[in-house]
């Protein structure tokens, strides 16, 4: 479906059908789309519960517009998501620049949100690992990926991942667009990412945590372990991921439902 919001920009959401109440909103991170969360989508609805996996603005199947590539425009977008779909106090999951988009989300629209998942992310402080914008710029633009095969990144997908399933790799494929020549582009192009990218380095969400009224659930991959700064978080509990992706909702999407469940179930 399609929901349109404040600025006219329509966005995808994919829905999946439960009967129990809350529901769910996954929120992707930055270049990736909603599909990278069907896994979790459909665990969701085998317990029973209803999901909606938002496509942000020029990702996946939503609108590409001039302008609105920020955090807090991501944030303001998912308010008119939620408010639209007439949804009570969702549980609300980001993963990685999705995690620092619900921080702002329910920070300044606390009325809105029921719980709080930050998927290894929600505590991405690039000021603090880069000294100067130029600095992060360079570090983290994104490679030109245009015109490469898609049989090629998927089968680069499939050596990296190899505890993926076939369809978390093809949500992954659907990152970009194939053309009919079955070469690769961007559906984010790069300006746009790094106008998001600036944005994530301007305004950290440390700040925002005070304002987390609600339940928050920090799920870190690997040795991601969140940053101090998350102490400041009102109500918090960790679910660590060792030696898990950055993709968790990809590479673990059982574990990952289990852990948002637990949010509606304590």
């Amino acid at each position: 479906m399609k929901v349109t919001v404040a600025d006219g920009v329509g966005l995808n959401v994919l829905h999946t059908a439960g009967p129990s109440a809350p529901a769910f909103v996954l929120v992707h991170g930055l270049a990736s789309n909603a599909r990278l969360w069907s896994s979790v989508a459909a665990e969701l609805a085998a317990a029973g519960y209803p999901s909606y996996a938002v496509d942000l603005r020029g990702h996946g199947e939503s609108d590409l517009p001039a302008t609105g590539f920020s955090t807090a425009a991501a944030a303001a977008d998912l308010a008119s998501v939620i408010s639209s779909l007439g949804l009570r106090q969702p549980v609300v999951a980001g993963q990685s620049w999705g995690g620092n988009v619900v921080v702002r989300l329910a920070a300044t629209h606390p009325g809105l949100v029921g719980a709080l998942a930050l998927v290894d992310g929600g505590w991405i402080d690039l000021p603090s690992v880069f000294g100067s914008w130029s600095a992060c710029a360079a570090a983290l633009r994104p490679p030109s990926l245009d015109g490469l095969l898609a049989s090629d990144f998927r089968a680069r997908l499939r050596s990296g991942h190899p505890d993926w399933s076939a369809e978390a790799v093809e949500a992954t494929l659907a990152n970009l667009r194939v053309g009919p020549d079955g070469r690769l582009s961007r559906r984010l192009p790069i300006p746009r990412h790094m106008e998001i990218l600036r944005s994530m380095y301007d305004e950290p969400p440390a700040r925002f945590y005070p304002a987390l009224t609600m339940p928050v659930l920090l799920m870190p991959a690997g040795r991601g372990v969140p940053s101090p700064s998350v102490a400041l978080i009102p109500s918090s509990r960790v679910s660590p991921y060792p030696g898990g992706d950055h993709d968790l909702h990809a590479q673990q999407p059982a574990s990952v439902a289990a852990d948002l469940l637990s949010l509606v179930r304590s």
